[in-house]
């Protein structure tokens, strides 16, 4: 860190013209910005929208009047420029937000950061927005608009002549997760465009968020960066300094692994009078010394969360060994997942310039408890449900209504000779309620009532399960603390996950060991919905204990 001060200081002293080719002016509207490379970009002096993007000579910048921007602009605001050999900085001013886009010499790369400090600005996303027909796209891309397709969901899902789903919503065939991708983009072999993440700390969703990364259609194409997207949104929107996000520009290739959030060192924005911008020196660290009772099979991830950030880690196998680093200052919620199911949650407080230990974590795994019979794995996931035994998961690139799944209406599910596979992942009031489990008790067992667990990872219009075992009906329970908007037909099951038990008492039973017993799951709730659009959950897993 020392050599790289002294070299970003040296280089303040050189000469302009040192730095060939690098450098800004003015035409009036814009401050034109020379990367002394091969990008050449404008931005609008009214709104710090950048209006022009050239590289190697070729315009990559906007369609329909669109420009490269803060959500849809941010209108008339205060833009400034400066030049810091070898940087030059443009900064906004809209309000209360601050927004910064940041050039470096010899480098195709626009460093892009927004300081949203509270809800005066409406603004939750930064759009990156290219002309269509430069790169190449799959007849199956999910997140690709063909022109022959019809809306079949509000104005943001369609459906072509093969059945075949597309929405800016489905990226989960190939970026998932937010934990699974460093960047989203484009290429066609010559040029590559791309917008490399950033770590999310200001950001909402957790790891597992997914929302949407990018659209395409023959009208033109974006790349997003989403701050807080409500999409089957159940975190806080948080605020502060989100950044930087990298819009790298290569000859095809994917961008340089050091742009990556969990990688890069970025000490050179020290001193560069970001606002909001907290260097290495001002956080802290969390590491711990490994997770007991984790199960083969399952990634263990780490997260820490409160009301101003989030940050997470995956856990080495075999010792469950983790850590996180970059920590702003504060007390936090540890979180350890099973896959996507919480499995232990205690708090943490992180000082800057300091190191917190934590000592092994025992992890509370539902799995350990002996069922009788049990459908689905415990992990936060439906994952090896119907429609879910896929890699990748085809309903978070699909509507439910794609062709390519299968129907929602199974065969009934026997206990002992159905597997997984057959029983649904979603349910619907309106597609496939009163789903029927069958299963057999033995005389021991039938003496006695048991518990039924049933995990969901998500409830659209306060859908919850209401269970009948033979004559006898359970009460309806509370609704699970969800997102208020749609989920499962926009390529999510993730919401909160929660267990809903029901006590099944013995007199429920047929007493006899060769009859059937019966269980009929039908979802309820007191909002109206229609088809898919109807009251659902998201299954994780079932069990009878």
């Amino acid at each position: 860190m020392l050599l790289l001060a002294l070299f970003f200081y040296s280089l303040l002293l050189w000469p302009a013209a040192v730095l060939a080719g690098f450098g800004w002016s003015d035409d009036g509207a814009n401050y034109v910005i020379d990367s002394g490379a091969d990008l050449v970009i404008k931005v609008s002096k009214c709104c710090g929208d950048i209006v022009s993007m050239r590289f190697k000579g070729v315009e990559y910048q906007g369609y329909g009047g669109k420009n490269t921007q803060v959500e849809i602009g941010l209108g008339p605001s205060t833009v400034t420029i400066e030049q810091m050999n070898p940087v030059i900085k443009v900064s906004v001013t809209h309000g209360t937000l601050k927004h910064y886009l940041v050039f470096r010499y010899k480098n195709n790369n626009v460093y892009i950061f927004t300081n949203k400090k509270d809800a005066s600005v409406t603004v939750s996303r930064y759009i990156v927005r290219f002309p269509a027909n430069i790169f190449p796209h799959s007849p199956d891309n999910a997140d690709y608009y063909d022109d022959g397709s019809e809306w079949i969901e509000a104005s943001d899902v369609m459906k072509d002549s093969r059945g075949f789903t597309e929405s800016k919503h489905y990226a989960g065939n190939t970026y998932g997760r937010t934990i699974d991708y460093d960047y989203v983009g484009r290429s066609n072999g010559n040029a590559g465009m791309w917008m490399v993440r950033s770590n999310h700390e200001k950001a909402s969703g957790g790891p597992f968020f997914r929302s949407l990364v990018r659209r395409g259609s023959f009208t033109g194409e974006d790349l997003y960066e989403i701050y807080h997207y409500n999409m089957g949104h159940t975190d806080p929107e948080r605020f502060g300094l989100q950044g930087p996000t990298v819009l790298a520009f290569t000859n095809g290739e994917p961008p340089s692994a050091n742009l990556f959030a969990r990688r890069a060192d970025w000490g050179w924005f020290d001193g560069l009078g970001i606002e909001g911008w907290v260097p290495q020196s001002g956080r802290g660290r969390v590491s711990g010394i490994g997770l007991a009772n984790m199960k083969a099979g399952h990634a263990y991830v780490v997260g820490l969360s409160n009301a101003d950030a989030q940050y997470w880690s995956t856990a080495a196998g075999g010792s469950g060994a983790w850590s996180i680093t970059g920590v702003l200052p504060g007390t936090y919620t540890l979180t350890v997942y099973k896959s996507e199911l919480e499995v232990h949650t205690s708090s943490v407080t992180v000082e800057a310039g300091k190191g917190a230990a934590v000592h092994t974590i025992t992890c509370a795994d539902p799995a350990d408890v002996p069922a009788l019979w049990r459908i689905g794995e415990w992990d936060g996931t439906p994952k090896g449900f119907l429609n879910f035994a896929d890699t990748p998961i085809k309903p978070t690139y699909m509507h439910p209504a794609d062709a390519r799944l299968a129907p929602w209406d199974p065969s009934n599910y026997i206990v002992g000779t159905s597997t997984a596979s057959i029983f649904p992942g979603y349910m619907w009031v309106d597609v496939n309620n009163d789903h029927v489990i069958y299963f057999r008790l033995t005389a021991e067992q039938l003496a006695s009532g048991h518990r039924l667990r049933i995990g969901i990872t998500e409830a659209y219009i306060g859908g919850r399960p209401r269970v009948r075992v033979n004559g006898w009906t359970s009460p309806i329970p509370p609704a699970t603390n969800q997102g208020g908007t749609r989920s499962l037909t926009v390529g999510t099951y993730r919401g909160n996950n929660a267990m809903l038990t029901y006590d099944v008492p013995v007199s429920a039973w047929v007493q006899s060991a060769s009859e059937w017993q019966v269980l009929t799951i039908s979802i309820v709730s007191g909002s109206q919905g229609s088809g898919f659009l109807s009251a659902g959950v998201s299954f994780d897993c079932l069990d009878l204990v």
